[in-house]
């Protein structure tokens, strides 16, 4: 296999050198090879962009609204031209089938970079209250760290909105799945932004993502990841107090009330187990945590295990109707199978699946999908996120118990209900403390405001709640 070599950062309208030397591999997620090389950036590089950034703000923050939508609308344009690459790298690196990667890896992006145009026309940038004329103002320069599992719409949900509110951006994508920030990248160039309102410094979070964290020339984080490296961006970035917006893990609670007849029981706990496993598990709002009435645990057990063996077959990501693909690195691989095995250590039910490599897949970062019943909520797969196709069922007394074990998290990022009375269940959802859930299967709505509570972090992405995020209130007394 060839491998592309990325030699060059993105620096004030330029494609330069790092100022390092050190390079990181990047691994196909279905066979373990070496696909790319990328540079390691240094502080020093953040440095240059966080400069080059502030220098561009100036004029960036007082062009028309137009004019910023008319740049966002021709980014999402050239993305929509590589769709198809852009859905083949993704899937190469976290490991997503394609087809659904051109649906979602591939398509919410430019459905971010369009609905940001729109909204940097639409909003209403001042208000009068009283005497006052309150006025909506971009934050400033922001520094954008993004993760690997949905790598160019979470870049796309953090650059487009702030750059549509008349931010500039330096931009830290995950080491492990960067290439299609390099794709956006040069459709940015190609575009022709005024020289530096977009800038890429690809490195490790320790290197590159501290020193954009604690660089005085940046204004705001935004970042999303692991609860883990989102303290510690916090910690980093209050040394200059500056404005921090966490996006971080899940371990969201999918409840099946008791009212559910034979055939929605079965549909709810089929779609459950789709919502859990989508991108391999590799989704921080997954519905790991199924909840279900405790005298219908037996067939919660066998329809999940049907659906699991039937439909979730690990393969390769490209081959026709795939749903399951690889997980994006041999680390992740590692740290599923340690958390199935930690399952059945604490006594959890096996029901399907285990720690033991697919058979028939000996190359790629492949696990096996897995179910888990018997689950007592104070268990460690019932707690912690994995990040994998791992579902726990676990049973529950009434409503009151189920609430009270679908709040028993220190995650708050998404959830689901289930229930044949649609104001119980909406009744049902209001109760769950997160910050977002699904009622009867409702649909991702990608401008919908989406974020969590708790350690699922603080801040709002996607839509008018997204965009503002990046925009700062004055009030002019008059």
């Amino acid at each position: 296999m060839t491998v592309t070599t990325y030699d060059k950062i993105y620096i004030d309208g330029a494609w330069v050198p790092s100022s390092g030397s050190d390079t990181i591999d990047v691994f196909d997620s279905s066979n373990g090879e070496v696909i790319a090389s990328i540079p390691a950036g240094t502080a020093d590089d953040v440095d240059k962009a966080a400069k080059a950034a502030r220098v561009a703000f100036e004029s960036w923050s007082r062009t028309t609204p137009e004019e910023r939508a008319k740049a966002l609308t021709r980014i999402g344009e050239g993305l929509a031209a590589r769709m198809d690459e852009i859905a083949t790298v993704v899937t190469r690196e976290a490991g997503m089938p394609k087809w659904l990667s051109l649906m979602i890896q591939a398509g919410l992006p430019i459905n971010s970079f369009n609905t940001a145009a729109q909204l940097a026309e639409s909003y209403e940038y001042e208000t009068t209250l009283g005497n006052s004329l309150v006025v909506k103002e971009p934050v400033g320069v922001v520094g954008c760290i993004t993760p690997w599992n949905y790598p160019l719409h979470q870049v796309a949900a953090k650059v487009a909105y702030a750059m549509a509110a008349g931010c500039t951006v330096v931009l830290k994508p995950s080491e492990v799945a960067p290439l299609d920030a390099f794709i956006l990248t040069e459709i940015v160039n190609d575009v022709g932004l005024p020289a530096g309102v977009f800038n890429l410094v690809t490195g490790t979070g320790p290197e590159v993502g501290e020193a954009i964290a604690a660089h005085p020339d940046i204004d705001m984080v935004s970042f999303t990841g692991s609860t883990r490296a989102g303290k510690r961006v916090a910690e980093v970035a209050a040394g200059t107090l500056k404005r921090v917006a966490l996006e971080l893990g899940g371990k969201s609670a999918n409840v099946l009330l008791d009212d559910l007849d034979d055939a929605a029981f079965e549909k709810a706990v089929r779609d459950g187990v789709g919502k859990a496993y989508l991108n391999s598990g590799q989704t921080c709002t997954a519905l790991t945590r199924m909840l279900v009435p405790a005298d219908r645990l037996g067939d919660a057990e066998r329809f999940a295990a049907d659906e699991a063996e039937s439909k979730f077959r690990p393969t390769d990501p490209f081959a026709d109707g795939a749903m399951l693909g690889p997980l994006s690195s041999q680390a992740q691989v590692d740290r599923v199978t340690g958390y199935i095995q930690k399952g059945i250590d604490e006594g959890a039910k096996l029901v399907t699946g285990g720690p033991e490599r697919p058979e028939g897949l000996e190359q790629g970062y492949f696990v096996q999908p897995t179910v888990f019943s018997e689950v007592r909520n104070d268990m460690t797969i019932a707690q912690e996120e994995i990040f994998g196709p791992v579902l726990s069922i676990i049973a529950y007394q009434d409503e009151d118990d189920a609430a009270a074990i679908a709040n028993d998290s220190v995650y708050g990022l998404s959830g689901g209900v289930w229930s044949a009375d649609p104001e119980r269940a909406k009744a049902f959802a209001r109760r769950i403390r997160t910050g977002q859930i699904e009622v009867n299967g409702g649909a991702f709505n990608p401008s919908a405001p989406f974020g969590g509570f708790k350690n699922s972090g603080y801040g709002r992405e996607y839509g008018p709640h997204g965009f503002e995020e990046f925009l700062e209130v004055k009030s002019m007394q008059l």
